[in-house]
């Protein structure tokens, strides 16, 4: 198993001042701002960061060559835990978690878009 510990660290850093704000307008918008914290927001990209990343190896590691269908079904899992991290710190259910999910992608893209249009990219194809 090899993960790429600055690469992981990148990523976290990068995901905390892209996502976590976004995270935190959704919990905001679905749970109240008495459960979505900030903070609550951070910790949910740090620890589904890392949480991914190392299940990924994991699986990776063990089952890698198993069959066709361990993406999809590595994906799934890793979408589960990513909900159970939101349910946790958000203190909800899973259809709030699932709908603060959501939300905060479609943010995310509306926030893209409008920066895209200003000449702002956050990917950049070549």
């Amino acid at each position: 198993m090899v993960i790429d510990w600055v690469a992981l660290i990148i990523n976290m850093i990068v995901s905390i001042i892209i996502l976590s704000p976004v995270l935190w307008l959704s919990g905001r918008g679905i749970v109240g701002k008495e459960k979505a914290k900030f903070t609550d927001a951070v910790l949910i990209i740090i620890i589904g960061t890392v949480v991914g990343t190392l299940f990924g190896a994991l699986v990776q590691t063990f089952f890698g060559t198993l069959s066709g269908y361990t993406g999809i079904i590595v994906s799934i899992i890793q979408l589960i835990l990513w909900l159970l991290i939101v349910k946790h710190f958000f203190d909800c259910g899973w259809l709030q978690a699932l709908a603060v999910s959501i939300v905060a992608i479609i943010i995310f893209i509306i926030i893209a878009v409008l920066l895209g249009l200003l000449g702002f990219v956050l990917f950049s194809f070549i």
